[in-house]
């Protein structure tokens, strides 16, 4: 019978990592999210030198805020970290939902830093939206930009629900 005691700084740091990966992942998850259901609608329905300008600004406030950067990547070594933990306290149950959470969030990662950003970067690019006289750039941006965080988000609720599981399981499994 295992319970889940003071002394056992293992479980202790188990529990922490999972929680916290849980967090980060569900923040993530609620940001794309937001972006699918309001902020991406809502541009749409502007003109493309408000659009361009919107996420613009809104691109130079999440890439610059080392707080967004920190809590994005650091979700991915806590599962992995938390994963890792419980496959060395004898927790494979626990162990392989995290692992695929991990797995699934390693594929937002990729998505973003292959696709999301780069676009991001073209926009940014394109230069002062007052000045820009070809908007065809905003129907590349915005189909393919959707498209892809619609995809985040689906994988962050997916990573979310793992995450979740798993710390179902790890209580059942603490307090037996």
């Amino acid at each position: 019978m295992r319970t889940n005691t003071a002394a056992d700084g293992g479980s202790r740091m188990a529990t922490a990592l999972l929680m916290v990966s849980t967090v980060l992942v569900g923040l993530m998850a609620g940001l794309f999210f937001a972006f699918d259901i309001s902020v991406m609608p809502g541009l749409a329905r502007g003109d493309d030198r408000t659009y361009v300008t919107a996420m613009q600004n809104i691109n130079a406030v999440i890439d610059g805020n080392a707080l967004f950067g920190a809590l994005f990547v650091v979700a991915l070594p806590a599962a992995v970290a938390s994963a890792a933990l419980e496959l060395r306290r004898g927790q494979p149950g626990v162990a392989v939902w995290v692992w695929a959470a991990a797995v699934l969030y390693l594929v937002v990662l990729v998505i973003t830093f292959t696709v999301n950003i780069p676009l991001n970067n073209e926009l940014a690019d394109a230069g002062d939206a007052a000045r820009i006289a070809d908007f065809s750039i905003v129907d590349r941006f915005e189909n393919t930009w959707v498209a892809t965080n619609i995809v985040r988000t689906l994988c962050c609720t997916a990573v979310l629900t793992a995450l979740v599981r798993a710390l179902v399981l790890y209580e059942r499994a603490t307090t037996r």
